[in-house]
């Protein structure tokens, strides 16, 4: 398989409180690194696909801590790109019974919120690329990186590559002057594949209704050049219990995989990013209905790994999906 994906973003370090402690009661904290897209990217690494991941990263230790983290999980280096600053950092505390996590960011004038479009080798990074993947965490941060990303989609559309959105809403870090309006209307318009749910596509699209196939038909009659939308559908009994289904929209019809009750959950975080993942391998490679069965299959077993990023191959992931049919889903 010599498929390849691009993704962007940023690389933060994790700092976790062990034992389900409150954050104002640890001495101590275990040490990992994630970002939704670098998540994305890793995921679909270990399924056996070429991962490119476009970063900024400090030069310093940590920097080369995370550069080490991403060679390790079959990442290259083409898109980093190393400069002054500090690593962005977030602090979980893990849930437990009906005690949801909590997370704490410090991610506020990092390196890779002075990224520029003219330090990134694209002739590189996009050689033999497949697919492009971007989530709308990296255009709230600054207006520097949101026009990387703009960047990004046009170099991608320039050579024929797929390009995929979770549009991601968060409140919290458009800071810069802008809003989600002002700028996530011209990335969807160069995105094939999108993911969000009612929320998101009210705020970066300004588009509104409760029932979620009636909001993909109202996107599409503005976006026309979107093929497919998807979302997951998250039931929380409480920190450590859940059930999980995947939802695809494409071609006039929806497509539900089966649903997931997932007891003792291990770590939720980065659950999206698996599932965003497992969409990307389906649709590079299956069929629709078994793009939503292997998506959400995706997601499930990333909840039972400490840490962000899904470690399970393809194998593992479809044998979850069918075990008695393992090698006809592979083929």
């Amino acid at each position: 398989m010599n498929q390849k994906v691009v993704t962007l973003g940023e690389v933060l370090m994790r700092l976790t409180v062990p034992n389900q402690k409150r954050l104002f009661q640890t001495v101590n904290f275990d040490v990992n690194f994630g970002g939704s897209e670098a998540n994305v990217g890793i995921s679909l690494a270990h399924m056996g696909l070429k991962n490119t991941h476009i970063t900024a990263l400090p030069h310093h230790d940590l920097g080369e801590r995370v550069v080490r983290f991403l060679n390790m999980n079959n990442v290259g280096n083409e898109g980093i790109v190393r400069k002054d600053g500090r690593l962005g950092i977030y602090f979980l505390e893990c849930g437990a019974m009906q005690r949801p996590s909590r997370i704490v960011y410090d991610r506020f004038d990092t390196t890779f919120s002075y990224l520029k479009e003219d330090e990134i080798d694209w002739d590189a990074v996009f050689e033999d690329a497949n697919w492009f993947h971007y989530s709308g965490i990296t255009p709230a941060i600054s207006q520097s990186v949101a026009d990387v990303t703009l960047r990004a989609l046009k170099e991608a559309k320039k050579r024929d590559v797929k390009t995929s959105g979770d549009i991601n809403y968060r409140r919290n870090l458009w800071q810069y002057g802008k809003q989600p309006l002002d700028v996530m209307p011209g990335l969807v318009e160069l995105t094939d594949y999108v993911v969000g749910g009612r929320v998101d596509l009210e705020n970066c699209l300004g588009i509104y209704d409760d029932d979620w196939s009636r909001n993909c038909e109202l996107v599409l009659e503005k976006y026309p050049n979107i093929k497919a939308f998807s979302k997951s559908i998250r039931d929380s009994h409480s920190a450590s219990r859940n059930d999980l289904t995947v939802v695809m929209y494409k071609d006039g019809k929806l497509y539900t995989s089966k649903k997931y009750e997932m007891n003792n959950i291990v770590d939720r975080i980065g659950g999206g990013d698996a599932f965003m993942a497992g969409l990307i391998y389906g649709l590079l490679n299956l069929d629709e209905q078994q793009t939503v069965e292997y998506a959400v299959a995706a997601s499930v077993l990333k909840h039972s790994t400490i840490g962000d990023v899904n470690l399970s191959s393809k194998e593992e992931i479809m044998h979850l999906v069918d075990g008695d049919n393992v090698g006809r889903l592979l083929r």
